[in-house]
């Protein structure tokens, strides 16, 4: 059976990038039907942060990424790796029973020290087999035998073998090869008894039964070093696949927070609070972004399945995600690309869909608009010109709000000409005796008018607009009319009457 993990460290808040990660296993999951456990890594004391683990929480919420099993369901927990050290110890205990660990004593300013000696020289300071014998650690026996210094105190590392060719295998590379003497014999365990990233996963993939461990490319160096763990403990690996990296917009290296700054686009899902500066650093939610849209980008990162569609929904992305159509290329971040995907999930949204979402925008804007029908018909009319639904309201405010009118502006786009108002008293009084949603008919009294007074109906159109809009902008004249209520309108025409006296 298919079971994936996604397994964040709470020390921040969720990138989209290991959102991509998720989502990743999300929709191998589920197009195999398999499960979806989510697994926090919550060890690394120092950085951890409780705000963290909710905000990783609420984004996959957001986002309709479920997990089948995480920290409030599954046979498998904990399901948090703090919770999870009386399981740790027996395996720890083999490992150093039958010497594929050993303590070591060294301090952080001792390593600290080590490695700036190794620099001054020129030299790269790796601590294994070609350097482990001459430090403080328990298989330097003249050290062990003569210190006797206090294992409680002490960090345990895997004893990486000597001059070997370690072997792995990734879904998208194939085999690669690596010699044991370019790698450290990393920390297992630290000083404060917290096992570390390479044993805790190792330990939980088994024990969890995954079998497909999917994470970002950057994780590529840790490898052989599970390899290693999953040979001596003599159990089978799971399939791994490293995904290719998100690049950010201009330059080299990957997306990072500071990308976002620096180019003015948002890099986490929902909206976080910077600890430090405490200041409000937007998502892809707060800024109008549909949760399907973000996932829509984020899949075609390392993954196309061929053809000219690009507009996915979740469940769409289900029934189409292959590991095989995921490439090696790493994919360039691009903001303009990302509206545009929103708009076209914009322009997929039920009318009906859409309609909740701009009232509940104009409630939290504390407009009162009751007219479902007359906002539906608004809706289909605008959303073409919209990349998100506040831009539904920004682009329609005269429905909903008389508008603020500005007689120096006025005057200039009506180019200083003295208006006849009894012009405007006239659509008044037509309006209070007719019918206004007649269009056959007003546009036979607007033009007859036009004639009449001996104006262009242009500049008829263009009072009118002023009146009812407030500037030169907007949908179709007849529409604004046909939506407005009698006596919206004419209010607003009495308005500029009065500001043009």
């Amino acid at each position: 059976m298919i079971r994936v993990r996604f397994a964040p460290s709470p020390t921040g808040p969720l990138h989209i990038g290991n959102l991509r990660t998720a989502l990743f296993n999300y929709l191998f999951a589920k197009k195999n039907k398999g499960s979806f456990i989510l697994r926090f890594e919550d060890t690394d004391k120092e950085r951890f942060l409780k705000k963290s683990e909710k905000h990783i929480l609420n984004s996959l919420k957001w986002c309709g990424i479920t997990p089948d099993e995480g920290p409030d369901n599954g046979k498998y927990g904990p399901y948090r790796q703090s919770k999870r050290k009386h399981i740790y110890k027996k395996y720890i205990k083999y490992l150093l029973k039958n010497e594929y660990a050993y303590y070591a004593f060294e301090t952080k300013d001792d390593l600290k020290k080590i490695r700036n000696e190794y620099k001054e020289k020129g030299k790269l300071f790796l601590y294994n087999s070609l350097t482990r014998r001459k430090l403080n650690n328990s298989l330097n026996e003249f050290y062990f035998q003569q210190v006797k210094p206090n294992k409680k105190n002490a960090t345990i590392r895997l004893k990486v073998p000597d001059s070997t060719t370690i072997k792995v295998n990734d879904i998208l590379r194939g085999n690669i090869y690596i010699n044991s003497n370019s790698l450290d014999d990393k920390v297992l365990v630290k000083s404060d008894g917290n096992v570390t990233y390479h044993l805790a996963n190792v330990i939980d993939d088994h024990l969890m039964k995954i079998s497909h461990v999917i994470k970002g490319e950057e994780w590529i160096s840790s490898f052989p070093i599970l390899q290693l763990l999953y040979n001596f403990f003599n159990w089978k690996m799971p399939n791994f696949l490293h995904l290719p990296l998100i690049l950010n917009p201009f330059g080299k290296g990957k997306l990072s927070k500071r990308n976002s700054n620096q180019f003015n686009f948002p890099i986490f899902p929902l909206k976080w609070k910077d600890p430090i500066k405490l200041t409000n650093i937007l998502g892809y939610r707060e800024l109008g972004y549909f949760p399907e849209a973000l996932l829509n980008m984020l899949a075609f990162f390392g993954w196309n399945p061929g053809g000219k569609k690009e507009i996915f929904s979740l469940k769409e992305l289900i029934s189409t995600f292959s590991l095989k159509d995921i490439n090696l290329t790493s994919a360039r971040f691009d903001k303009e690309k990302m509206k545009w995907i929103n708009q076209r999930h914009l322009q997929c949204q039920s009318v009906s869909d859409l309609t909740r979402l701009v009232k509940r925008s104009l409630k939290e804007k504390k407009i009162d608009f009751n007219n479902d029908q007359k906002l539906q018909q608004i809706i289909v009319r605008i959303r073409s010109q919209c990349t998100f639904v506040y831009q539904i309201i920004e682009k329609s405010i005269y429905f909903f709000k008389t508008p603020s009118l500005n007689k120096t502006y006025i005057r200039k786009v009506l180019l200083n000409q003295n208006i006849n108002k009894n012009i405007l008293f006239l659509i008044i009084e037509w309006v209070k005796n007719h019918d206004k949603n007649n269009l056959k008919l007003l546009k036979i009294f607007l033009y007859k008018l036009a004639i009449n007074k001996n104006i262009n109906i242009s500049y008829l159109f263009k009072i009118l607009r002023i009146s009812l809009v407030g500037k030169l902008i907007g949908l179709d004249i007849y529409f604004i009319i046909k939506i407005l209520e009698i006596n919206d309108l004419i209010k607003r025409i009495l308005n500029i009457i009065v500001l043009l006296n």
